[in-house]
């Protein structure tokens, strides 16, 4: 019997909370189709994204790029834009990983711009911190912490490190 497209995405939710990257690509692949089959659109996306997570975490983001190119489009297509800005957060995540800083921040910028949109501060945070690391690795140590500090802002209840460096930013600029 064969299965489901909801069964495989849980499987291939187990296999990469397991580490098993291969796995899980195979299984969102396998998803990704049968969504793409029954004409679910929003669902086939989501799958490719998943994929391109467990691919970029199993070393193969050139894969993942290609995975989760177009993605950040059909969310937005279909007015999802916290969707839309994880894809965009992953296709940037794979372009790091390419080290293809240059391609990667506008990315970056754009999903960090959807997340505040979307009231989504956590998630925003964390995608100015993987602005402020590509600023870092390109000795923009200014701008590195501007964004750093922005990150900081975006925490709703920062732990006590995090209220430390916010203080010691804010004295550097």
């Amino acid at each position: 019997m064969e299965k489901k497209p909801d069964q495989l995405a849980e499987e291939g939710k187990h296999a990469f909370a397991a580490g098993r990257y291969a796995d899980a690509d195979r299984l969102f692949t396998e998803a990704s189709q049968g969504y793409t089959l029954a004409g679910d659109r929003l669902h086939a996306a989501e799958m490719d994204n998943n994929r391109s997570v467990a691919l970029l975490q199993g070393r193969h983001p050139d894969q993942a790029l290609e995975t989760a190119a177009g993605t950040d489009k059909v969310f937005e297509s279909l007015a999802d834009p916290k969707r839309q800005a994880m894809a965009l957060g992953n296709q940037a995540a794979a372009l790091e990983a390419l080290r293809r800083f240059d391609e990667a921040l506008p990315l970056y910028e754009h999903a960090a711009a959807l997340f505040e949109q979307c009231g989504e501060k956590d998630m925003r945070a964390l995608v100015l911190k993987s602005v402020a690391a590509i600023r870092l690795k390109q000795g923009k140590l200014g701008d590195a912490g501007m964004e750093m500090l922005g990150s900081l802002g975006s925490v709703e209840k920062p732990n006590l490190l995090q209220r430390i460096l916010k203080s010691i930013l804010r004295f550097t600029r």
